[in-house]
């Protein structure tokens, strides 16, 4: 599987806190039937500055830890940019890491506050797809506005967003208002992919098997299996190109 949300870089963000747990983390992920993970920072202003050059710095060492530890991940990496007004000049100064790319744009994956969807949010999301950048919108069945109210994603889907929902969100890691907007976008057909989100080995763990096998009970195995492998490399799989 391709996991191209996940926070397994240490003392960046959020994620692991040094590189052991970040190793753990890691293997992890292949015994979960991970071969490949996408690092996603938080690029979050006022809170989490990362920078391209940065996070490229913390991949090239996180590779070489991998290396030494006989650890089989192939490591790539992008970042999850928080919305925000900050986006109208990080686009043309090129310091959004992007994922990849898809019908000819690029992909970024864009994390909205988890207490609601700010006003404005289409129009930001609207002039990144005029620039030709299609947003990734990262769990939104974990942002409780949609919890409440599932047509308040509806103008986002209508512009053709894509969408990540939380393999954790399908088995109800995040509770039964969040496992029940997942379900629903499921049975919509509008997820493009399913990724981990994951943070840590206890609390926030690396679970997309058991995340595709809960898909696979509503869309089917041949759709949960391209949720978790052929749609992920159709975005990302330029970085994986030696």
């Amino acid at each position: 599987m391709i996991d191209i949300h996940c926070h397994l870089l240490p003392a960046i963000d959020d994620g692991p806190k040094d590189m052991s747990a970040a190793l753990d983390l890691a293997r992890q992920a292949v015994a979960d039937g991970v071969t490949h993970s996408v690092v996603t920072p938080h690029i979050h202003h006022g809170r989490w500055e990362n920078s391209i050059p940065g996070i490229h710095k913390a991949v090239l060492a996180f590779r070489e830890a991998l290396s030494a530890a006989e650890i089989p991940l192939t490591v790539g990496f992008a970042g999850e940019v928080r919305i925000g007004p900050e986006i109208l000049s990080m686009l043309p100064n090129r310091e959004i890491p992007f994922l990849g790319n898809r019908d000819g744009k690029k992909v970024m994956l864009l994390e909205m506050p988890h207490s609601h969807i700010l006003p404005g949010t289409d129009k930001i999301v609207s002039w990144l797809i005029k620039q030709n950048v299609m947003p990734m919108i990262a769990h939104p069945e974990r942002n409780k506005d949609v919890m409440r109210k599932m047509d308040t994603l509806k103008p986002l889907i209508e512009l053709g967003c894509l969408f990540q929902v939380t393999a954790g969100s399908v088995v109800g890691q995040f509770g039964e208002s969040a496992q029940e907007r997942a379900e629903q976008l499921l049975e919509m057909g509008v997820v493009t992919v399913l990724a981990s989100d994951a943070h840590h080995v206890g609390r926030r763990p690396v679970n997309l098997t058991a995340g595709r096998e809960a898909a696979a009970a509503i869309v089917g195995q041949e759709e949960a299996h391209k949720l978790v492998y052929d749609n992920p490399l159709k975005i990302v799989g330029g970085q994986f190109v030696a």
